[in-house]
């Protein structure tokens, strides 16, 4: 497989990936969880032949609480609304038994203050900004030996690159579910983005560590071989072992999805998305956009080589 040759071609897939993410998330926008915005989340449940429809609880919630959603669960419902006193939740409670014809059961209740959801949402944005930083200064220091033919710093800015490629789909995913089923941002999503920041850079520094000890073997041999071939047999090299790694951890994450409980099922989700397209991104992303900055470099060299000798030849012509 020679991901070199083909990279305009699994460029372009990430490009379409990204825009189709960042376009699901400016239409349909992200559900915050009352984690976020502060709320009460309720859940009843009603006795085996005494369930009202979905119908009826919401009409109820709804008169109530114009703001609330509810959600069925597997023997009752699930009820947001914005944040109640323990009044005004025995009232929605003996409001939902409908006379006492259909006895509601509260099975748990959580309530947050909007000032507290306020300063977990500047928390969260935070710690994103903080990995993303860290991230640039620690690649650069590690490859600060690595000048040639690009500068540690570009592969610092690419791996960040990424890393938001990685993000950003699941979380375009996220936004459809969220306008489709009603998947709000909580605080397990924000885990499963940070458990994918370091998941991918895991991976695209081994990747580029091989870049970095071939370009080194390179230049301990006075061998002249191009930055993209050296690219090339460093991704030959890592493929097998960066792709049975994320391999196994993405069976494990589907078996999560498919066979865990649902209040893990979204967290499981977000990480599978972010696992495949964390690999993708390390093998055929990462790599050819250092290639690609230094054909960018080269062809600026050439640009300004050529631009500073043309005025030359023309003084030579003019004295013969």
């Amino acid at each position: 497989m020679n991901i070199i040759k083909n990279k305009a071609l699994y460029v372009l897939i990430s490009v379409i990936m990204v825009f189709l993410a960042l376009f699901s998330i400016w239409k349909y926008g992200l559900k915050e969880s009352i984690e976020f915005t502060g709320g009460t989340i309720v859940e009843i449940s009603y006795e085996e032949g005494k369930t009202s429809s979905l119908e009826e609880v919401s009409r109820v919630v709804q008169e109530i609480n114009p703001s609330s959603t509810v959600q069925p669960t597997e023997d009752g419902f699930l009820i947001r609304t914005s944040f109640l006193s323990d009044t005004n939740r025995q009232d929605l409670i003996k409001a939902l038994s409908f006379n006492g014809a259909s006895p509601a059961t509260e099975e748990r209740v959580s309530s947050l203050g909007p000032t507290i959801g306020a300063e977990l949402k500047t928390k969260a944005g935070y710690a994103i900004a903080a990995i993303l930083a860290i991230t640039v200064l620690f690649i650069a220091y590690v490859f600060r030996r690595v000048s040639k033919p690009i500068s540690s710093w570009w592969y610092g800015l690419i791996a960040i690159l990424t890393l938001l490629h990685d993000v950003i789909i699941p979380t375009g995913v996220y936004a459809y579910m969220g306008s489709k089923a009603g998947w709000e941002v909580d605080v397990l999503f924000i885990t499963a983005l940070l458990a994918i920041f370091g998941l991918s850079i895991n991976d695209t520094i081994v990747v580029f560590d091989r870049i970095r000890e071939n370009l080194k073997k390179n230049e301990e041999k006075e061998k002249k071989t191009s930055f993209a071939d050296t690219v090339g047999k460093s991704l030959s090299e890592s493929f097998t072992r960066s792709f049975n790694t994320s391999f196994t951890a993405i069976i494990t994450l589907a078996a999560l999805y498919f066979f865990g409980s649902d209040s893990t099922q979204h967290f499981a989700l977000v990480l599978l998305i972010g696992m495949i397209v964390g690999t993708y991104s390390s093998l055929f992303v990462a790599s050819p956009l250092l290639v690609y900055v230094d054909e960018w470099k080269n062809k600026n060299v050439i640009k300004t080589s050529t631009l500073f000798s043309a005025p030359l030849l023309s003084s030579k012509k003019i004295k013969k």
